[in-house]
C-alpha cells in the first residue's frame, strides 16, 4: 500500500485565523451572554489586550469590527459602549446589501413593492384592531403636516413615510416596526416617485384620510381594503433612479 497520503481538500486545510477576528468572536460571546450587557463601557483597550494577550492593533480591529455591525458605539473622545441589540440594529446592517440588490435587477424593485404590499396590508388590520384615540389623534397631526407640505415633493414624502410608519407602531411590535422603516427607506432613497407622484397628492391625502377614519372605526376589512387600494394605485408610478 502506498504510504502517499491522499489529496487534500479545502475542508483539511488548516487555516491560521487573524488574532483581530479572535478577538472579536470573543467579544461578540462576552456581549451575547450578557457578561458585557447594552449600556455598559467597553474594557479598555489595555484591558482586552492583556486579557486576549494580544496587541493593539488586534484589539482596535475588532472594536472597529464591532461598530461597524452595530453592536457597539465609538466616539470619538470617549470609551465604547455597548448597544441594544434590536431588529433595528440587524436590519441597519442589511442596508448596503438592500441597495446592492435594489441596483443589480429592476424585477427586485418589484418584488419590494410587493413584499411591502402584503406587509401594510397586515400591518393595518392589526392597527385597526387596536387602535386607541392617541392613536388616531397622532395619525390626524401627521395627515395636517403633509398636507401642508403640499407643493415640497421631499417634505411631502417624508410626511407619507411617517405616517405609514405609526399605523407599523400601534401594532407594538417592534420588529414590525423595524422592517417597515427599512422597506420605506429603501424605496425612498433609490426611487424616484416613492409615496408622491406629480398631480395626485391630493388623492394620497383623501385616501389617508378615509384610512384614519376607517381605523378610528376599528372597521379592520374596510380599512385593509382601503390600504389596498391605494398601495396598487401607486405601484404603477414608481420609476427606478437612472
Amino acid at each position: 500500500m502506498s504510504a502517499t497520503a491522499e489529496p487534500k481538500t479545502e475542508e483539511d486545510k488548516i487555516v491560521r485565523r487573524k488574532l483581530s477576528d479572535q478577538v472579536l468572536d470573543r467579544l461578540r460571546a462576552m456581549i451575547l451572554n450578557r457578561e458585557l450587557a447594552p449600556g455598559d463601557v467597553m474594557p479598555s483597550e489595555r484591558a482586552l489586550m492583556e486579557r486576549f494577550g494580544v496587541g493593539r492593533p488586534a484589539v482596535r480591529e475588532a472594536l472597529q469590527s464591532l461598530h461597524n455591525s452595530g453592536l457597539i458605539s465609538i466616539n470619538h473622545g470617549e470609551r465604547s459602549r455597548v448597544n441594544e441589540v434590536s431588529a433595528a440594529t440587524v436590519l441597519s446592517q442589511s442596508d448596503p446589501i438592500a441597495r446592492l440588490v435594489l441596483s443589480a435587477a429592476p424585477a427586485n424593485l418589484e418584488h419590494l413593492k410587493h413584499a411591502r404590499q402584503m406587509f401594510e396590508l397586515g400591518m393595518i388590520r392589526v392597527a385597526a384592531q387596536k387602535a386607541t384615540a392617541a392613536d388616531v389623534a397622532e395619525l390626524w397631526a401627521i395627515h395636517a403636516e403633509q398636507e401642508r407640505q403640499l407643493g415640497n415633493a421631499t417634505a411631502f414624502t417624508e410626511a407619507d413615510m411617517r405616517f405609514h410608519i405609526r399605523l407599523a407602531r400601534m401594532t407594538e411590535n417592534p420588529i414590525i416596526v423595524s422592517v417597515s422603516e427599512a422597506m420605506l427607506g429603501w424605496l425612498f432613497e433609490y426611487h424616484v416617485g416613492l409615496l408622491h407622484w406629480s398631480g395626485k397628492e391630493e388623492v394620497t391625502l383623501a385616501e389617508h384620510a378615509r384610512m384614519i377614519e376607517l381605523v378610528e372605526a376599528h372597521d379592520v376589512e374596510g380599512a385593509v381594503a382601503m390600504m389596498e387600494r391605494h398601495l396598487e394605485r401607486s405601484a404603477g408610478v414608481f420609476e427606478a433612479k437612472a
